[in-house]
């Protein structure tokens, strides 16, 4: 089985840094057309440039796939990055939906609901509102791979003075579950992944090497599961 991605065109949210950057250079070396998307052009086109430094194909689109259009009403959210991917290389095959915000350490009778929102909004909505948009895609196409990104402190365990992030983070993995149930008849396998967001736990380029195996045909087997990533021995 390979995990070579030639000829496919790869989706990375959230791929401006860290665990996302490490992944889109990851795939790209592969041999995938990466798409990084988020927020910072600097960053993407940061990470671009260290893919086509090193022989690869990258491109980027600017967006904030937590909001269905966009802040300035012209529609540059979640469908956007899935519209514009698809418009521009003309596929979607596999996506790696990385946005997570840590947030305020507050116990959860302090937490602002603002707070509160916001970290919901961009731990969870922005899952959702990508898979949405990347399912669309990938039923009218035939199938397809996505890997969501959860965490070790959500479903798996819970630390003190994190329960916004905590709640959206375990949701993300339920939500991982429940589609991968719904979607797999349909050729589209979808998983998780919950690395320690502390830095204890893999290193990005551990972490990204896990996300582009489950992605890859070597994965093929493995649907709705929420693989931890946890601390490396002896630490």
């Amino acid at each position: 089985m390979s995990e070579r991605f030639d000829g496919q065109v790869v989706l990375v949210t959230g791929g401006g840094e860290g665990i996302g950057r490490a992944a889109a250079v990851a795939f790209a070396r592969l041999g995938a057309l990466v798409v990084v998307a988020g927020r910072h052009r600097e960053t993407l086109e940061g990470t671009a440039k260290l893919i086509r430094d090193a022989g690869g194909q990258a491109d980027c689109v600017v967006a904030d796939v937590s909001d269905a259009t966009g802040d300035d009403g012209r529609g540059t959210g979640a469908a956007f990055v899935v519209a514009e991917a698809v418009r521009r290389h003309g596929a979607l095959n596999v996506a790696f939906n990385n946005t997570t915000e840590l947030g305020p350490h507050q116990p959860v009778g302090d937490i602002d609901e603002t707070v509160w929102a916001h970290t919901l909004t961009a731990n969870l909505t922005g899952v959702w509102l990508s898979m949405k948009h990347e399912i669309a895609h990938m039923e009218t196409a035939g199938g397809g791979v996505i890997v969501n990104t959860a965490s070790n402190i959500g479903a798996q365990g819970m630390l003190p003075g994190l329960g916004a992030y905590a709640a959206s983070t375990a949701a993300v993995s339920a939500l991982t579950r429940t589609a991968a149930r719904e979607y797999v008849s349909r050729s589209i396998r979808i998983n998780a992944i919950s690395p320690c967001p502390l830095g204890r736990g893999a290193s990005v380029e551990e972490i990204a090497d896990t996300v582009v195996w489950l992605c890859s045909d070597a994965a093929s087997y493995i649907v709705g599961h929420d693989l931890v990533l946890d601390r490396k021995t002896g630490e």
